[in-house]
């Protein structure tokens, strides 16, 4: 058997393979379909400061090769979290890592700074997809100075492995990397859903209450694949990939384009036991090509 150890970081996974925010609950919802230790990481839902009811129903639309959503960051809040939702994963044995989001810097850092104090918590990953409602509503992550404040803010705040997910709607990718990259972040997980839209013709209405949600899923993958292919080459801090990973060849295709370590999200939903067949069908590829290590093939693509 392969070593399929990582390191994101000071964050230690046992192997590449975590689990998406958004798509795995807290861990729990899972625990009766797979060793929930048997993966490297677990990133918790979206979690805010003050609880958020989220978007109108619907809010979710199958589309071919994927699905929208536009669930609108639902949760109690990070207090509920740190109160009622902590002492229930704090000893499972994978890294529990809490996805952070805000509508302020100032939100994002208090929100950090809360579960900085969780012992067993040893890294967030900073959601910078959401809407900045002091400057018009622009995502904070398609600017690097939009980008740049909120990580600033999250890095005096917090002191543990900090991961930032990356909005791929934006023009330079690579470019917002390495401003993460020069504030502090210790990793980027990219990419978050790309915007997109569905029209239910009857009704001559948008199928989800927004108009327009986020896309993931398998139809992702190839923009996916190539923002970790540009980014990975742009800085020397760790990258995760995710977007449309549902398959070990889908995983090892992201490492060999650099990625530290992989996330699955949407694939959840179809086959809640894929995070633990992806870690399996990536050590049976090692060991059939005589790899002792999942080092080998990080970054190996040849161009």
């Amino acid at each position: 058997m392969a070593d399929l150890s990582v390191k994101i970081g000071k964050l230690a996974l046992k192997n590449p393979v975590m689990t998406a925010s958004g798509t795995f609950g807290y861990g729990l919802e899972f625990q009766d379909f797979m060793p929930l230790d048997g993966i490297g990481g677990i990133i918790v839902k979206g979690t805010t400061l003050k609880p958020r009811e989220g978007n109108d129903y619907p809010r979710m639309a199958e589309t071919a090769q994927g699905m929208l959503n536009c669930v609108g960051l639902q949760n109690k809040g990070v207090d509920y979290f740190c109160q009622h939702i902590y002492p229930q994963i704090k000893d499972i044995d994978t890294n529990m890592i809490v996805n952070v989001s805000g509508s302020s810097p100032e939100d994002y850092a208090e929100c950090a700074a809360r579960i900085d104090a969780l012992e067993e918590i040893p890294a967030i990953e900073l959601n910078i997809s959401c809407p900045n409602v002091k400057d018009g509503g622009m995502a904070f992550g398609v600017t690097c100075a939009g980008a740049a404040s909120v990580v600033k803010a999250v890095r005096q705040a917090y002191h543990k492995t900090l991961i930032v997910k990356l909005s791929p709607n934006v023009t330079d990718i690579a470019a917002i990397a390495r401003c993460m990259e020069d504030e502090g972040a210790d990793a980027v997980s990219l990419i978050n859903t790309l915007m997109g839209m569905a029209i239910d013709i009857e009704r001559r209405r948008p199928v989800l209450s927004i108009k327009t949600g986020g896309l993931s899923g398998p139809a992702v993958k190839p923009v996916a694949l190539r923002m970790v292919w540009q980014v990975a080459k742009a800085v020397s801090i760790p990258v995760v990939g995710l977007g449309g990973i549902s398959s070990a060849k889908d995983a090892i295709e992201f490492l060999m384009a650099g990625a530290t370590a992989i996330e699955i999200g949407t694939a959840n939903f179809l086959d809640p036991a894929v995070s633990i067949k992806v870690r399996d069908g990536i050590n049976a590829w090692l060991d059939s090509h005589g790899c002792k290590s999942v080092y080998e093939i990080i970054g190996a693509l040849e161009e």
